[in-house]
């Protein structure tokens, strides 16, 4: 079985593994590039990977209607408990064998202030491990970061980088996050949602094809990736 990755737009993304269904960062509701809406997506888990609008988004409304249980740091895996849903809190650097896989929280150089300015507590990145042992890595918002190289010494079938600049990793950084991470394969997210973090995704791909031996793919919101 292979696992699926679908990305919504900005840094939304499904994945389906092992015959579940997990959202990341589920920002639908006023994201101008969603491919879809918040009634429309299902849901066995949902990952949080920091507590800005954009990326805790729509999740407490999908959890509620799906009853998937929240994974994200502590304090908003609390915060999620506290507006009555079922929650799984985790730290950096920590492993925990769900369902899905075994998922452990990485570094991620960013903020995480909760939209009702609750305390987010530290933002993360992902690194799963799924059942049939695909190594997915889920960087998220981050800045670039020495570790990272750290990460790639997994084995990475895949990583998930943002390119678009100004809040997180540009094109630059991005393609020397390619080089430390040395996946087989690596999709940009998190550009082209507003005017401020405009990037070519083309262009940045066939940077990366010329200077690393990853493979590039380029999805448009709403389509999919299987490994």
């Amino acid at each position: 079985m292979t696992a699926k990755l679908t990305w919504y737009g900005h840094a939304a993304l499904g994945l389906e593994t092992d015959g579940h269904k997990i959202l990341v960062d589920p920002f639908f509701e006023g994201n101008p590039a969603a491919s879809a809406s918040p009634d429309s997506v299902e849901a066995d888990f949902i990952l949080i990977s920091h507590g800005h609008g954009d990326h805790v988004g729509d999740a407490v409304a999908i959890a509620k209607r799906t009853d998937a249980t929240v994974i994200s740091v502590n304090e908003i895996a609390v915060w999620a408990g506290n507006q009555g849903l079922k929650s799984h809190g985790q730290h950096l650097g920590g492993g925990y064998k769900h369902p899905f896989g075994y998922l452990k929280l990485t570094l991620a150089l960013h903020g995480s202030a909760l939209p009702d300015g609750s305390n987010g507590g530290n933002p993360c990145g992902f690194l799963l491990r799924t059942n049939d042992g695909e190594k997915i890595y889920l960087a998220q918002d981050t800045g670039l970061f020495g570790d990272m190289k750290l990460i790639g010494e997994e084995g990475l079938d895949l990583a998930v980088v943002p390119i678009g600049d100004n809040f997180t990793m540009g094109p630059d950084d991005a393609l020397r996050a390619v080089k430390m991470l040395q996946p087989k394969t690596v999709i940009p997210i998190h550009y082209n949602t507003w005017g401020l973090i405009a990037q070519d995704p083309d262009a940045w791909a066939e940077r990366v094809r010329n200077e690393t031996s990853t493979k590039v793919v380029v999805l448009k919101p709403g389509e999919s990736y299987s490994l």
